[in-house]
């Protein structure tokens, strides 16, 4: 066989027909509690690389991706207590030891989390809404091509993501949003398969 031919070859069994990419993307699965391996530095880039591909109204850029691992675990888990400790003062309560122990180990039940955060940028055609509904399909393109190499996550947001401890723990201005914690590694078990959805009641077509 030729080189030509191979090549060919090659090309054709890494085509990816329709059915097989719908089919793969409603497989997808949020996993709660997640193993090593993590992503390695140069497969996060390739995410973050296909996050910044959603859809962006004058290239306005408004999100930021934080990647925490390791250690830095732990540091996040403070500003999280901290935040919780804040609210609970404002509202009169005062947290307990299970609900500090509980906060405090909420960062480590995955091996890495990035952090998507939307940078709110002023400007006369591009609304708020649309800065945020960019940062979503970035956080959706990012969570899929981490699922296209092998690892499961979870996208978290919760009460305390935009608390002023958390916000400035991630240098998040006032006006700006913690919009996901994307908890990733390696799942323990095999991703529950989905039930197939009734999409009638959420659709209506016009013609």
């Amino acid at each position: 066989m030729l080189s030509s031919d191979i090549n060919d070859q090659e090309k054709s069994d890494e085509k990816i027909t329709a059915k097989v990419l719908i089919e793969w993307i409603n497989s997808r699965r949020s996993m709660g509690n997640l193993d090593a391996p993590a992503p390695t530095r140069a497969q996060i880039e390739v995410a973050i690389e296909c996050a910044a591909t959603a859809p962006d109204h004058k290239k306005l850029r408004p999100w930021r991706f934080i990647v925490t691992e390791g250690e830095s675990r732990h540091e996040l888990g403070h500003a999280l207590v901290k935040a919780a400790q804040e609210k609970a003062t404002q509202e009169g309560e005062v947290l307990s030891e299970k609900d500090i122990k509980k906060t405090q180990t909420m960062p480590l039940r995955a091996p890495l989390i990035i952090t998507v955060v939307t940078k709110i940028q002023v400007h006369k055609k591009v609304p708020p809404f649309e800065q945020m509904l960019s940062a979503g399909a970035a956080v959706q393109n990012l969570i899929l091509a981490l699922k296209a190499q092998g690892f499961s996550t979870v996208w978290r947001t919760g009460l305390l993501c935009n608390e002023p401890a958390v916000k400035a723990y991630f240098d998040v201005g006032p006006d700006d949003y913690v919009t996901a914690f994307v908890y990733t590694g390696t799942a323990p078990k095999e991703e529950p398969t989905r039930k197939p959805m009734d999409i009638e009641p959420l659709v209506r077509f016009e013609s």
